[in-house]
This record gives structure tokens, sequence and C-alpha cells, in this order.
């Protein structure tokens, strides 16, 4: 089986395209296209509607030319906002199946509601999107979250010269620019007179008069080490995306969920209604509902070492047996028709 798969990498760091990609390539031979690979810098195409129109276009041609040379038995878009309805029709009549699966909340779904329905197939990241594309009459998506890759999330043991520069009783990894996750640093603020380390890029847009700036420990980290820090802290956080004026509904578990319960680290997350088809409240993780809440189960789970000890293991298995990017794929395979027998 031959498949084109188009998304972006980021050249910083590693993301879920290459989670994707690779689980991807245990079913068949895959062709990456970067779809977005424009001509021009976006601070110019923002300026020029003319321009952006030229360079979308030119990028949706070499997809179709790319489609012409590699001859995929299937095309998978993950995102969805670049591919043109005309070249997703274009490569349907090359016979070839196509599929979308969604990634971000929809903050702006009008490119992927245009194009959505002329997919074969639709599968979402998040419940959110599959409310937004019935909407507009598109009901046949099928839900299909992130997950873990266990070659790159997982425990690891620490040096001991090491363990100073990650360790910590409750740790969070992720942005905190506070004009985009506002939630966030108000639930970490809540939290900064305990034993609390956070890494992530917007500490410097921070107020000073806040606790929290005390409790950075760096910028963004790679995988290969903030798995350290889950494998050492005894809490791990996770604040979701939440739109300051309600316009953006998320209601998709970040990737982050997954790859703190893989690296056997205790999960205490907020709410977000996918949680609960995918995971156990008490048993693979713990909810909180706010920030006295949360404050709450710090406490009584930090003095509590074995119940964590149970639950991150808990969490762990049910990972490995249901949440990584292999399942992902085999499960969207299966859908569509297009595993190898």
């Amino acid at each position: 089986m031959k498949i084109l798969f188009s998304s972006n990498k980021n050249p910083n760091f590693i993301t879920i395209t290459e989670y994707i990609e690779k689980a991807l390539k245990k079913e068949g031979e895959v062709l990456f296209f970067e779809n977005r690979s424009f001509m021009l810098p976006g601070r110019i195409r923002g300026k020029i509607k003319f321009l952006q129109d030229f360079d979308l276009n030119r990028m949706n041609k070499n997809l179709l030319k790319a489609a012409d040379s590699f001859k995929p038995d299937i095309f998978i878009e993950a995102g969805g906002y670049r591919i043109l309805p005309e070249t997703v029709r274009e490569l349907k009549g090359k016979g070839i199946k196509t599929v979308l699966w969604t990634i971000d909340p929809p903050a702006n779904f009008d490119p992927i509601i245009k194009a959505g329905g002329h997919y074969d197939f639709i599968f979402t990241g998040g419940s959110e999107a599959g409310d937004s594309l019935k909407e507009y009459g598109i009901s046949t998506a099928h839900f299909l979250p992130f997950a873990a890759d266990l070659d790159v999330h997982k425990r690891v043991n620490v040096s001991e010269p090491e363990r100073s520069s990650y360790e910590a009783d409750i740790a969070f990894v992720g942005s905190i620019d506070p004009k985009r996750y506002y939630h966030r640093g108000s639930i970490l603020e809540g939290i900064s007179d305990f034993n609390l380390s956070v890494w992530g890029p917007g500490a410097e847009k921070i107020d000073n008069n806040f606790n929290l700036r005390n409790k950075i420990r760096g910028d963004s980290l790679r995988p290969e080490d903030w798995r350290k820090v889950y494998s050492l802290a005894k809490i791990g956080i996770c604040a979701h995306f939440k739109d300051k004026e309600g316009k953006v509904l998320c209601h998709q578990l970040s990737p982050r969920v997954y790859e703190i319960m893989a690296c056997k680290c205790f999960l205490l997350v907020d709410a977000q209604r996918d949680i609960d088809r995918l995971f156990v409240d008490g048993k693979h993780l713990v909810i909180f509902k706010d920030k006295d809440d949360l404050r709450k189960k710090i406490e009584y789970y930090l003095a509590r070492s074995q119940e964590r000890a149970r639950i991150a293991e808990a969490g762990y298995i049910r990972i490995v047996e249901k949440n990584t990017y292999i399942h992902r794929i085999k499960e969207m395979m299966r859908i569509i028709g297009g595993i190898n027998e």
C-alpha cells in the first residue's frame, strides 16, 4: 500500500507529524508532502490576497504532481487548512482514497468546512471538530484523538548529576504565554506555593508580581529532556487551552496527556469532555475541576505515594494497550478499508 501523507514539520522540534508518519510507515510505503511549502513568507502573503492565493494554488499543484509521480492508494491530510476542495476532487478522480484528519480546535474552520465534504473519510482529533462539521451537514466524521509514541514517550533513568536540573514534586511543561494561555497561568499561579517547576515559552510576559515567575526553570524542552522531568516528578500537570472569549471550543485532549502517562507519571488534568471517552477518572488519571480542587488533590496525592503509583501504572498500561499512534493508524485503516491482509 502506498500512502501520500500531507502535513507540516516544525524545523525546531518534533511534533505529532513525525509520530503519525512513523506509524503510517508500518502500514506501507509513505511519501511525505510538506503542506506549508510556500514560496513567499507569511508576512507578505498575509498582506496581499493575490499573493496568498497564488502561492496556495502553486503548493496544491505541487501536491497533485507528487500524487502523479508517487501514485498512492491513499492520501491523508493532517490539518486540512491548506488543501483546496478542487485538489481533493482531483485526487479522488485519480482513484485515490482521500482522508482528512483534523488536528487543531476549530478557531478558523472555514477552509476545512469548504473542503471537508469532498474527502472520502474524515477523522477528528477532538469532538469539538466533529460538532462543527455536523453544523455544516458533515455528519460522517470519526473520532480519532492524539496518542503516544512509546519509542519517544517513555520513562527514563536520570543520572544523579542531572537530577537537580529536572527534579520537582510537581511539573508542568508547555507554553505559558498569558495572552494565549491565560487559563494555564491562573491555574499554575494558584499552586505556586508548592514545589512546582515550570518549563515553557512565555515566561517573560508574566507579570513580575506573580509568584509563578519564580517557578520557571527554563524555556521549551525537547522530548529527550521533558521525559526526564516527568520520569522524576511526583505529579505532572496538564492544563488545556481555553479561549478567553469562549468563541473557540476545545474538548480534545492535548498530546501531552498521553505523553505524561507514557512516562509513568501520575497525571492531574483539567476537565475536558473527551477524557471520558478514553480514560477513567481516579483509575488512569485524576481530573481537577478548578484551582481550589487542584490544590486539594495535590495535597491529597502528595501524601499518598502508593495511590499515585497505582494510578500512574494503570494509566501507563492504558496507553500501551489502547492509545499509541500505532493504534490510531490501525483504526483509521480499518475504517477506510486500507489494510493489507
